[in-house]
């Protein structure tokens, strides 16, 4: 399923991704923004792109429709703390590039708009980093509320452990706030 804003379209991974995911996840922001380590090899990434992106009904690659260049990722997937079928957590990464452009913002809404919409969901969380304020401006933005605190939540691949700032959104909040296109 592919999903389209005016600047993006949200495609599924394909098997010749692999140079464009490691062209933004080797860079150590995007990485400790996302919660993995940076990539180190075209290996790394072909491995990461067949074990967690290739056919996943709900994980887009986003790409920039002015050049077909593949930018980020976004996806709905399994929240492990609420363990039911009409809820998912929204989790993105976007190349540094890429940053401060509304693209994220962007392709977020589209996004909720399919989680929504045909998935049917009725509630959408996601977490950030405490040091992540665009990451937070981008869920408030999209009409997320912050949660709370899950403190010491998450042992990252360097030994740091990091909070996470909890947000949700409900089918009802969202579908009293416009989700422009």
């Amino acid at each position: 399923m592919e999903l389209k804003t005016a600047r993006l379209l949200l495609r599924p991974f394909r098997a010749d991704d692999t140079e464009a995911l490691y062209a933004y996840s080797k860079d150590e922001p995007v990485g400790r923004n996302a919660g993995w380590k940076p990539h180190e090899s075209l290996l790394e990434s072909n491995d990461i792109l067949h074990l967690v992106f290739l056919d996943q009904p709900s994980v887009w690659a986003i790409e920039r429709k002015a050049d077909g260049r593949m930018i980020g990722s976004i996806g709905l997937i399994a929240d492990s703390k609420r363990e039911y079928g009409s809820v998912r957590s929204l989790g993105y990464a976007l190349g540094v590039d890429y940053w401060g452009q509304g693209f994220m913002t962007e392709a977020v809404q589209a996004v909720l708009r399919y989680g929504f919409g045909p998935m049917s969901l009725d509630l959408i969380t996601a977490t950030c980093y405490p040091d992540n304020p665009a990451s937070r401006r981008v869920l408030e933005k999209c009409g997320f509320r912050y949660e709370g605190t899950l403190h010491r939540a998450e042992l990252l691949y360097n030994g740091e452990i990091k909070d996470h700032l909890c947000f949700y959104l409900t089918h009802e909040q969202a579908s009293g706030k416009e989700l422009h296109t």
